[in-house]
């Protein structure tokens, strides 16, 4: 699995830093598609001693989030427009399954297929993995905001 992005590059095209950045390398893409990314998940996570102690699970909400992130990062190395790339927001999430947990030493495999794309919003269809098995799912949506906040 060739790394495409690496955690530099990828902090260049979205405005997420530790402890929110949840993306660590994007391993392939295609333009206007798909892509595929990875989130190394480590006992060091800060939301693991509140969730939960004794029995550490990654929250739903932020395996969703990650790939919400992987999303963006597919609008952004999708742009073809003049100027600067517009900030892709997280506007909308639907149909979100958690098929089995996700544990510190997990290698989360982030997988974004391209549904639609209308009037600069993007919706993806969304999975994320652990050793080949689902562990969530969802269609997400995101929009172009008026700039960084």
């Amino acid at each position: 699995m060739a790394v495409v992005l690496d955690v530099d590059a990828i902090m260049r095209l979205i405005p997420h830093r530790f402890p929110f950045l949840l993306v660590d390398r994007v391993t392939d893409y295609e333009k206007g598609r798909s892509l595929d990314a990875v989130k190394s998940v480590t006992a060091n996570e800060p939301f693991f001693p509140g969730h939960f102690p004794g029995n550490p699970v990654m929250p739903g909400v932020l395996i969703v989030e990650a790939l919400a992130q992987a999303g963006c990062l597919l609008s952004q190395l999708s742009f073809d427009g003049e100027g600067e790339r517009p900030l892709y927001y997280l506007a909308g999430v639907d149909g979100a399954r958690f098929k089995r947990p996700v544990r510190p030493g997990d290698r989360l495999d982030l997988r974004i297929d391209v549904e639609r794309v209308r009037r600069g919003m993007w919706w993806y269809r969304c999975e994320a993995s652990v050793d080949g098995k689902t562990a969530a799912q969802a269609t997400i949506l995101s929009a172009p905001g008026g700039g960084q906040q």
